[in-house]
């Protein structure tokens, strides 16, 4: 855990007094002066769950500083305790399925799937020729074909499981880059397979894809990931896709002398996630 904002003691690695104090009285929102930020309570969070000395400290911290809140723990843990003894352990799967919620959820697996059906049938008519010029669907396409997934992974309408996902505390961007790089772990190898296939250099299609990837958690940081994977989606189809097939010629833009401008599309987005990592932590997302 850091030290920033006094959340840990200097030369210990431990959550500092006042940290575990704001903590125990629920200090976050209170007005009392010694709120927790966000992003300190994410953080308090993730080192108590590696930390025992801390959790002791907090134990303690919650019998003087929130008595009421210890009680309210005591009268559950009477009730709960006999129930303990009884119930049956949580079968492997379901701990499994519980680790990968972090990565993936089931909203997300029809657009990877659909994601993969495009690059196959892109593979298949490139292979097969059938009559767009020197244009490659592999490579007008990949830019793309991570977004649907990306936007599943934060959509309200999709994921039954949206809005425990995002209240929980340790819910935001590193949740967000969890799950965008589960979506390009399955992506990318079909892509690179597709241009193996049909002759495109990785770098061709590779920054493309992570550029387009890039702007979209930008962008969905100020209007939600799925309107601005939409809107990303619609420009492309309208500005590059209609044009590249009707005239049967590839857009500059997939040149390998538009790639500078891909790699400086790529540092721009991914620069404005890094430098606003609380804009996730409440994602904008409409119905």
């Amino acid at each position: 855990m850091h030290a920033g904002r006094g959340g840990a003691d200097p030369g210990t690695r431990h959550a500092s007094a006042r940290i575990i104090g704001a903590y125990a009285r629920g200090g976050t929102g209170t007005g009392t002066g010694t709120d927790l930020a966000a992003d300190e309570v994410w953080a308090v969070e993730a080192h108590l769950e590696a930390c025992p000395v801390c959790r002791e400290r907090l134990a303690v911290a919650v019998g003087t500083e929130a008595p009421a809140v210890a009680a309210l723990v005591e009268d559950v843990w009477a009730g709960l305790e006999p129930r303990l003894a009884r119930d049956v352990p949580t079968p492997p799967r379901r701990r499994w399925s519980a680790g990968l919620s972090g990565w993936l959820t089931p909203a997300m697996v029809p657009w990877l799937v659909m994601a993969v059906g495009v690059t196959l049938t892109a593979l298949l008519l490139d292979v097969a020729g059938r009559g767009f010029g020197d244009v490659s669907l592999v490579l007008l396409f990949a830019p793309v074909l991570p977004v649907g997934g990306v936007a599943a992974a934060w959509s309200r309408g999709l994921d039954p499981a949206y809005e425990l996902t995002a209240a929980a505390p340790r819910a935001g961007l590193e949740l967000v880059l969890r799950r965008t790089t589960s979506v390009l772990a399955v992506v990318v190898p079909v892509l690179l397979l597709g241009g193996w296939a049909t002759g495109v250099t990785a770098a061709q299609w590779l920054l493309p894809c992570l550029a387009f990837t890039s702007t979209t958690l930008a962008l969905g940081g100020l209007v939600g990931v799925p309107r601005a994977a939409a809107a990303l989606a619609v420009l492309w189809a309208a500005v590059i896709v209609v044009p590249s097939v009707a005239l049967g010629r590839t857009a500059v833009v997939l040149h390998s002398a538009g790639l500078p401008v891909w790699a400086l599309v790529l540092a721009l987005g991914t620069g404005v996630v890094i430098a606003r990592p609380g804009a996730y932590s409440v994602l904008r997302n409409p119905r």
